[in-house]
């Protein structure tokens, strides 16, 4: 199965500074994304239940980007969250990009949804 690289946008009314903290800190990343999540320097590890993910940081820019690779993806996959304000309405929009097996994006799509919409009820939009 082919993997492939989908990128979806979501608007906030949080700041960047909020919306970065709830990315970059393990006792955020719990109201939203995981059950468990620790930081060490590059590496961040995540646990579901009894499973557990290690990512490396390999782009962090404060309150404007975080890409991680998971250790055990493909070459050239990453998940990225990237932050903007618009110009326009002064929203905060924040961009994913990740990757998956061709048949399962609208899967994850609506995976990444789900956990979003956490996201946006625990930093107050």
């Amino acid at each position: 199965m082919e993997r492939v690289k989908f990128k979806i946008e979501f608007i906030f009314k949080a700041s960047p500074t909020i919306l970065y903290q709830f990315l970059t800190t393990p006792s955020c990343l719990i109201r939203w994304f995981c059950d468990k999540a620790d930081i060490q320097g590059d590496f961040y590890t995540f646990w579901w239940g009894n499973s557990e993910e290690v990512a490396t940081v390999i782009d962090d820019i404060e309150e404007e980007r975080l890409r991680l690779k998971w250790l055990e993806a493909e070459e050239g996959e990453y998940l990225e969250f990237a932050i903007s304000t618009s110009p326009i309405t002064g929203e905060t929009i924040m961009y994913i990009t990740d990757f998956c097996d061709e048949d399962e994006v609208e899967d994850q799509k609506k995976l990444w949804m789900i956990q979003i919409q956490q996201l946006q009820k625990e930093c107050g939009g």
